[in-house]
């Protein structure tokens, strides 16, 4: 994507942002599987990021809105797969955290 001002085209890159929120409906659990979710939550995350189709991944602090928990920024060329793969990720097929998935837009070349 191309964005022109009156000086210069401005090139841009394209990504796709996946928010992770607190589920409003999150079944309740244990401490213990707390743990073991976060721990695979964590590990699904570093694999997509091995292969390729996550740039970063982490967690969020000081937002306004508390449910806002983190965000992946997903390098995939579709919203369906970055959605597809978002949404394999334990937390979310757990219900503990719900998904939402946009396109993102940077400077060529600054990620």
């Amino acid at each position: 994507m191309s964005q022109a001002n009156e000086e210069s085209p401005i090139e841009l890159d394209r990504f796709e942002l996946a928010l992770l929120k607190r589920s409003t409906s999150s079944p309740p659990f244990t401490e213990e599987e707390l743990e073991q979710l976060q721990a695979r939550h964590i590990a699904h995350l570093q694999e997509q990021t091995r292969l390729g189709h996550i740039r970063v991944a982490g967690p969020v602090d000081e937002q306004r809105d508390e449910s806002l928990r983190g965000l992946s920024l997903y390098q995939t060329g579709s919203l369906e797969r970055a959605r597809e793969l978002a949404s394999a990720d334990p937390s979310v097929v757990a219900g503990r955290l719900e998904l939402d998935v946009m396109f993102f837009y940077c400077p060529k070349g600054s990620i």
